[in-house]
């Protein structure tokens, strides 16, 4: 799909050897041989072997970087390579001199992201569902200078436009990248969250306008171009999007919280900490953090999105504080609080970082919390409450309470609302949210039982046919045409506005298993199953029931390829799960009861001068 012919088809196994990887990646690395590549068209041509260098860190930072046949130039990544008529065909891998293979020698050789060379899926026959979804998903990897680093969106070749489906995603490949971990193949994903780093410290401007350098990009491209002044010569080019060429200029708030996440699965599923203690690592975690912990006028300690910021990348009102990116926020506090080395000038970081996850910990309990007896809370509120103690802390109006969830909160259960502000609460049901805020432990371990309640008590309307709807109820009528903006993708139970998205299946199956109830995911699995190979793969299905493959939805979507994958294996494996949640601590246990039982007329007073903390 729109991807250059030039691009290298390299094994998994043989990454660690890869010949324009190593000295990226390793500080100092003894000279290596490898076999000559070629391949039988016109293409790239790695030279038949490679001089590697000492590299720092601080090098690879700076963008100082050069090697023999890569080099960070200006604001590029470049790969070189020669290249080459091929009279033989000879398949395009490279190999350490002693022959290791991988687990992908015996596949066909593809361009980035391709299919089979026929353009079409191959066909399943005697294959389970399984094996299909690892063949294709194995086919949407992307390679860049020889070695994989990350899967496309979509593989559809059905479509006649790419958009940019033909990009790898930061949060698309979370479930990739799990699926590789789990099975063993760690190198594509420790690739993929060095490069990914790499673009984070890149200068980027819309409007003669940078955001926090912290930033990290939504998505990326491997380009394959002509090198200037020789054409017997290409060049390799990382290409990244950080919101300036999206669909609304949205910045991913989301993208620099699930590599953090990332990051600290790698370290657990591989035991490999080398990752993470890098300086450029810890560095990157530092800046992420900076930019999430900068003070503002926010008097909440969610943190302040605009609209379309996460996996909801569109207009759908979800502005303000949303409980996807709280959810996602609080598991990155929690993760990097794991990841972070002691070292001088950490200490006021660190300390910061545990004041907000206090902080955000009971506001999210607190405040977000719904079930039958908060639902009445609410309808006797009274309004307009000028005190350090109204109980209506929000202002919120009793009337705002829709009239669908007074029948749609069952007796037992509850979830985290969507949204909280001054005067508003969106009541909706975010499943990615709720599901993520139990992996975390964000909520507590009754509320995370209440929330999976609720998802049995209401399995018709919120898996259906086909799990697990993005959110519940969707927007209709006035309210659909005001919030959207009348979006035609968005329209009633589509897409993000109530359509049902098959990747959810992992963050459901890595839920349920932490509370013990993993038949909750079997059931869902199996649902999944009768129809999702069918049906080649859909991003997302349309309708109250899930009945439709959505109007829009690209086939063979890479994330629900990988998210079945990963519910999959974590069903045949439960014990593995614990690498992707969070356990909450006795300290933060204890801060929390301390915050509920604290009278908040005590709180009040001057304000302590607070040092700086430095990155």
């Amino acid at each position: 799909m729109a991807a250059s012919e030039t691009v290298l088809r390299v094994p998994l196994g043989s990454l660690s050897q890869s010949c324009c990887l190593a000295s990226f990646f390793v500080n100092s690395t003894p000279n290596l041989s490898f076999k000559p590549v070629s391949i039988n068209r016109k293409g790239v041509r790695c030279t038949s072997s490679h001089e590697f260098s000492t590299v720092s860190n601080s090098a690879v930072r700076g963008n100082s970087f050069h090697s023999s046949n890569c080099s960070l130039k200006g604001k590029k990544f470049v790969c070189k390579c020669q290249k080459h008529d091929v009279e033989e065909s000879i398949r395009s891998t490279v190999l350490p001199s002693d022959g290791l293979k991988s687990d992908l020698d015996e596949m066909p050789l593809p361009v980035n992201g391709s299919l089979s060379s026929n353009g079409n899926a191959q066909s399943v026959g005697t294959k389970s569902i399984e094996d299909e979804a690892w063949d294709l998903l194995r086919q949407s990897v992307v390679f860049y200078c020889g070695s994989p680093i990350g899967t496309i969106a979509a593989n559809d070749p059905s479509s006649t436009s790419v958009l940019n489906y033909d990009q790898v995603f930061i949060r698309d490949f979370i479930p990739s990248g799990i699926a590789f971990l789990l099975k063993g193949e760690y190198d594509i994903v420790r690739n993929f969250i060095l490069y990914t780093l790499q673009l984070q410290s890149w200068e980027k401007t819309m409007d003669c306008h940078s955001p926090g350098q912290g930033l990290m990009p939504c998505s990326f491209k491997v380009k394959t171009v002509p090198l200037d002044g020789d054409d017997s010569m290409t060049e390799e080019v990382l290409d990244p999007d950080f919101g300036e060429a999206a669909i609304g200029r949205v910045a991913p708030v989301d993208s620099g919280l699930w590599w953090i996440i990332l990051l600290r699965a790698y370290g657990k599923c591989t035991g490999d900490l080398s990752v993470q203690e890098r300086v450029d690592v810890q560095t990157g975690i530092k800046m992420i953090l900076k930019l999430c912990l900068a003070d503002g006028f926010d008097m909440f300690p969610t943190l302040l999105v605009t609209d379309g910021s996460c996996m909801i990348d569109r207009r759908m009102g979800i502005h303000g504080h949303p409980l996807e990116i709280q959810a996602l926020f609080y598991s990155a506090l929690v993760c990097a609080r794991e990841m972070l080395t002691p070292e001088d000038g950490s200490d006021d970081l660190i300390r910061a970082l545990n004041n907000r996850l206090v902080a955000l910990n009971f506001h999210i309990r607190e405040y977000y919390w719904l079930d039958l007896k908060k639902i009445n809370e609410i309808y006797r509120y009274q309004t307009e409450e000028y005190s350090y103690d109204a109980v209506n802390k929000f202002n919120i109006y009793p009337d705002q309470i829709p009239s669908w969830l007074v029948d749609f909160m069952p007796n037992r259960g509850g979830y985290l609302i969507g949204n909280l502000q001054p005067a508003h609460m969106d009541f909706r049901f975010f499943t990615l949210g709720n599901l993520w805020s139990i992996v975390s432990s964000l909520a507590t371990n009754d509320q995370s039982h209440a929330i999976l309640d609720l998802i049995e008590a209401k399995w018709a309307e919120l898996v259906a046919d086909m799990p697990l709807k993005i959110c519940y109820p969707a927007m209709e009528g006035e309210e659909w045409r005001i919030i959207t903006g009348s979006d035609p993708k968005n329209t009633p139970w589509s897409y993000h506005n109530g359509g049902a998205w098959p990747t959810l299946l992992w963050q459901l199956t890595v839920a349920s298993i932490k509370m013990g109830r993993p038949e909750i995911a079997e059931k869902a699995v199996e649902l999944a199953e009768r129809r999702i190979s069918l049906d080649k793969w859909p991003e997302y299905y349309d309708t109250k029931r899930a009945r439709f493959i959505g109007k829009q939805a690209r086939l063979y979507q890479t994330w629900s390829i990988a998210g079945y994958l990963v519910a999959k294996l974590l069903l045949a494996n439960p014990a593995a799960a614990k690498f992707l949640t969070s356990e909450e601590d006795s300290d933060l246990r204890n801060a929390f009861s301390c915050m509920i039982s604290a009278n908040p007329r005590r709180t009040r007073g001057p304000k302590k001068a607070q040092q700086p903390f430095i990155v």
